[in-house]
C-alpha cells in the first residue's frame, strides 16, 4: 500500500515542541513526517510540504470570536490534533500549538506520500483522506500510543533543507479565507510538486526534489 511501512525509526516530536506560537511552529513542520497507524498495524507516512498558522488574535482563526463546542480542542493543551469539518463534508487536520486556553494551531495543508500518486494529499481535505483521518482523531494527543503523530524529517529530507537553507521554504499569504487572507502565515516546500497552490510568480518545479525518497517509500541516501 502506498505510503506504508511496518515499523518506524523516526524521532517523534514531543508535546513541548508545539508549545510555541503557531507562526513559529508552522514553518518548522515543513519536511517533518505525519504518521498514521492503520488497523493492520502498518504505518502510513508522508512528508509535510505545506502549512498555515492560525491564532486567536487574528480573524482567520476559528477561535477568534468565541469558544464553542466545535472549536474547543483548539483551546486545549498544545500537541493535540484539532480535526474539523469544512463545508460540511471535508475533514481538515491541525495540530494545536502555543498554550492552553488560547486558540492557536497549525493547519497541515499538504503532504507528499512515498509510493503514492503525485498530489494525492495536495490540499487539506486530500491530506485527511489520504491518511484516513476523521472526526474520531479530534483531540487526540500527537503520540504513537494514540495512532497519529508527527516525526522529525527523515535524514535525506533534513539534508535537503540544510543544504538549501531558507530558500527551501517559501513564505506567503494564506488561501481559502474570507478574513485574514493577507497575513503571510503560509509556508511550503518550494521543491515539492505536492503543494496545493504555489504563490503568484513562484512556479511549480518540473521535477520533485523529494523524488528519490518518494520513489520507494524508504529514505534514500540523498534528495535532489
Amino acid at each position: 500500500m502506498p505510503g506504508t511501512a511496518m515499523a518506524s525509526n523516526g524521532v517523534v516530536l514531543p508535546p513541548e515542541h508545539f508549545a510555541r506560537p503557531a507562526e513559529l511552529v508552522a514553518p518548522g513542520l515543513i519536511g517533518c513526517q505525519l504518521v498514521r497507524r492503520l488497523a493492520d498495524g502498518s504505518l502510513r507516512r508522508g512528508v509535510i510540504v505545506e502549512t498555515e498558522a492560525y491564532c486567536q488574535s487574528e480573524p482567520g482563526c476559528h477561535g477568534h470570536r468565541r469558544r464553542t463546542p466545535g472549536n474547543e480542542t483548539l483551546f486545549g493543551e498544545p500537541g493535540r490534533f484539532y480535526v474539523y469539518v469544512s463545508y460540511g463534508i471535508h475533514h481538515c487536520v491541525n495540530v494545536v500549538t502555543d498554550r492552553a486556553e488560547w486558540a492557536s494551531g497549525v493547519l497541515l495543508r499538504a503532504a507528499a506520500l512515498p509510493g503514492a500518486p503525485e498530489r494525492i494529499a495536495a490540499g487539506p481535505a486530500l491530506l485527511a483522506r489520504a491518511f484516513a483521518i476523521g472526526g474520531d482523531h479530534d483531540d487526540r494527543p500527537a503520540e504513537p500510543a494514540h495512532g497519529l503523530w508527527l516525526e522529525a524529517p527523515p535524514p535525506p529530507v533534513a539534508a535537503l533543507l540544510a543544504r538549501e537553507g531558507p530558500a527551501a521554504i517559501f513564505r506567503t499569504t494564506r488561501i481559502g479565507l474570507s478574513r485574514g487572507q493577507d497575513l503571510p502565515w503560509r509556508w511550503y516546500l518550494r521543491g515539492s510538486r505536492s503543494v496545493s497552490r504555489s504563490a503568484p510568480g513562484d512556479r511549480r518545479p518540473r521535477v520533485d526534489r523529494l523524488a528519490p525518497w518518494l520513489a520507494d517509500g524508504a529514505p534514500a541516501s540523498t534528495v535532489g
